[in-house]
């Protein structure tokens, strides 16, 4: 019962998470506002006709700012795994089937970029390229590198001597194919759900830089933006910081809780 209850909440966790995408991909078909419409006649409304929760500062629809915001919170996070998959597992094989000096170095050199703060990292970095989409996925991306590296070590380290990957050596299999298709299809299963883990960090993390200035740049919609303006109109529309913030909470445990879902699913 217990497990049939923790499944059925892990597949809520999936449905949510479906419905951020279309969120992401189609904002239109859940409201009609311009999220950049300024009225400033309508500024700091409450929840009422023709705005579900108010407007902000400068009577911009919250909730349309919130829809929009999915797409620009799942771009950021989609990009920022791609970095960190495609470097992190490169890296990774390389690390565990060269072994050697190759595989201490790498190692090391991970170690200490894990051993700092995700958000001092990217301060840092986003203070020397600047603020923009890419700066902020290139950043969130590369601090979660190691996360792939260190899986993707590994589960190389542990198959590269098995004797199928023997067999395929001894055919004359170059490095090349030993790495990308007969060891790396072994880590698939623990690599997405990394990718899902990873997504849910970055999208904390695009949050706290946003709502330090440093994220999505202004005029467009951010989750983290609207936290940090609508704690200074708290008083006058309380709504303007609980939506966007519940907006963040409902993605990060949504894509947490698919994580578990396909882990679960795996086992079967």
């Amino acid at each position: 019962m217990n497990k049939r209850k923790s499944l059925n909440g892990n597949l809520i966790g999936l449905i949510i998470l479906i419905i951020y995408i279309f969120l992401a991909i189609f904002p239109q078909w859940f409201s009609s506002q311009d999220p950049l419409t300024h009225n400033i006649a309508k500024r700091l409304a409450l929840p009422g006709s023709g705005n579900l929760f108010g407007t902000d500062e400068l009577g911009r629809d919250i909730f349309a700012r919130c829809v929009y915001g999915a797409r620009s919170s799942l771009i950021v996070a989609m990009m920022a795994v791609i970095i960190s998959t495609v470097l992190g597992v490169f890296f990774g094989l390389i690390s565990g089937y060269s072994g050697g000096l190759v595989d201490t170095f790498l190692s090391r050199a991970f170690d200490i970029l894990i051993s700092f703060p995700a958000i001092i990292i990217a301060l840092a970095l986003i203070t020397v390229v600047g603020q923009n989409v890419l700066a902020v996925a290139f950043v969130i991306g590369l601090v979660s590198t190691p996360v792939f590296f260190r899986i993707t070590r590994a589960i190389t380290l542990k198959v590269k001597n098995l004797a199928y990957v023997d067999a395929v050596r001894t055919f004359g299999a170059p490095n090349r194919y030993l790495l990308f298709r007969t060891i790396l299809p072994n880590c698939y299963n623990e690599i997405f759900v990394q990718i899902l883990m990873v997504a849910s960090r970055a999208i904390i993390v695009e949050a706290s830089l946003s709502f330090l200035g440093l994220g999505m740049p202004p005029p467009a919609p951010s989750w983290g933006g609207m936290l940090s303006k609508g704690r200074n109109f708290m008083y006058q529309n309380v709504w303007y910081s609980i939506i966007p913030g519940v907006f963040i909470v409902l993605l990060v445990l949504s894509i947490q809780f698919t994580a578990r879902y396909i882990k679960e699913r795996n086992r079967k």
